[in-house]
């Protein structure tokens, strides 16, 4: 069922930018683990996106599920701007935008979540190359976490190894017991222009609280 969902996008999706000059996550891993992704994951990150400029990224929401903590932590978060999906429907359509900011030298990454009733979800974030490890995810009002990339199994992994609040110049770290646990973010190929992306939060008391999938390509431009 999954490989007749993946069918319907292009055959060969277009890019918007040719060139593979952009080292920044490549320069947070030795090059013997970089060396180890697939080539078409290897040209997504390494895609240099002229300021302002964006590619897409289209799919379809295959797995979605909460615990019953999970799904209190997602509505809580809502006070914060809403960094995490809300329902957990899957078989409708997820696009992914990733547009290349100036201003912080980062991305900023639009993930518009579709539903069968009512309008979407929309979450933004920044991917800023800075942090105690190199590379944080800021999710707004002064939150941001910090994350460490590494490869298995030919997958590119983002995992959070802290979570810290902003206020003015002066950045605090989040006790454990204010965070939502271990986030794993992974991005696997998948072939023919396709791959998934899943998102993963289990804590360390409670267990896993959501998990989702999508499986995505990139939209011809």
């Amino acid at each position: 069922m999954a490989s007749a969902r993946i069918s319907r996008f292009p055959a060969e999706p277009a890019s918007n930018e040719k060139l593979l000059d952009d080292f920044r996550f490549h320069a947070l891993l030795p090059d013997e683990e970089w060396g180890r992704l697939p080539l078409a994951t290897w040209r997504r990150f390494s895609k240099r996106l002229a300021d302002g400029k964006t590619v897409v990224y289209v799919g379809e929401i295959d797995e979605a599920c909460f615990s019953r903590i999970g799904w209190w932590l997602a509505q809580v978060a809502r006070v914060i701007g809403g960094p995490l999906p809300t329902v957990a429907e899957t078989q409708v359509p997820m696009i992914v935008a990733v547009t290349e900011d100036a201003a912080s030298r980062g991305q900023i990454w639009t993930r518009v979540y579709a539903r069968r009733h009512g309008f979407p979800q929309v979450i933004h974030s920044s991917k800023r190359f800075a942090g105690p490890t190199g590379l944080e995810e800021y999710v707004g009002y002064g939150v941001s976490m910090a994350l460490r990339i590494s490869v298995e199994h030919e997958a590119l992994l983002f995992r959070s190894v802290g979570y810290a609040v902003q206020i003015g110049r002066l950045r605090l770290p989040l006790p454990e017991w204010l965070t939502p646990g271990d986030l794993t973010v992974t991005h696997a190929d998948l072939g023919g222009g396709a791959f998934r992306f899943s998102l993963e939060i289990v804590h360390p008391r409670f267990g896993p609280l959501i998990r989702q999938s999508a499986v995505f390509r990139e939209a011809a431009s």
